[in-house]
């Protein structure tokens, strides 16, 4: 017996062989682009901190409350989005359509394997924006005294790091 499809192709499909593949493909780019660009949108985030202020007479303090004739320094954290996902989505699109070519033996098998694609994708990033968001805001920006360097331990995204002097009084 021929292989087959499981299912009944829709009336509405081309009678271009194939084109339930080509569709699927065609919705595997779409998901791939939106995950790409949800992520670009969700993997964003900033904070910052001053350790020290400001006296009533216009004068600074230190992160001990000292007065001092120096400003603070302040740290800006900014989150942007890892280009390790971007890559990931390119990767695991390029993976899904060359086994299609090279190991599905149907048309069944072949939208299988896009559709576990496009599973795959949305899963990675989904993930991806939680776990690089509660890491970004579990960097502990208040233990940082406003000397030395800022330690960033491992996050799952892209962090800049600004160091400047207080601004205003």
């Amino acid at each position: 017996m021929p292989k087959t499809l499981d299912k009944r192709p829709s009336a509405t499909l081309p009678t271009l062989p194939g084109a339930a593949i080509l569709l699927r493909t065609r919705r595997l780019l779409f998901w791939a682009f939106g995950a790409a660009l949800v992520y670009g949108l969700l993997g964003v985030a900033s904070k910052g901190g001053c350790p020290g202020g400001f006296t009533g007479g216009g004068g600074y303090l230190n992160a001990d409350g000292q007065p001092t004739d120096v400003a603070p320094q302040c740290v800006n954290l900014t989150l942007q989005p890892s280009p390790t996902i971007f890559a990931v989505i390119a990767i695991v699109t390029l993976v899904a359509i060359s086994r299609v070519l090279k190991s599905a033996d149907s048309e069944a098998a072949a939208i299988r394997t896009l559709n576990k694609a496009v599973i795959v994708i949305v899963a990675i990033v989904g993930a991806w924006i939680v776990i690089s968001q509660v890491s970004f805001w579990m960097i502990p920006i208040t233990d940082w005294d406003g000397t030395g360097s800022f330690f960033i331990p491992f996050s799952f995204g892209a962090v800049n790091v600004d160091i400047s002097p207080m601004n205003g009084g």
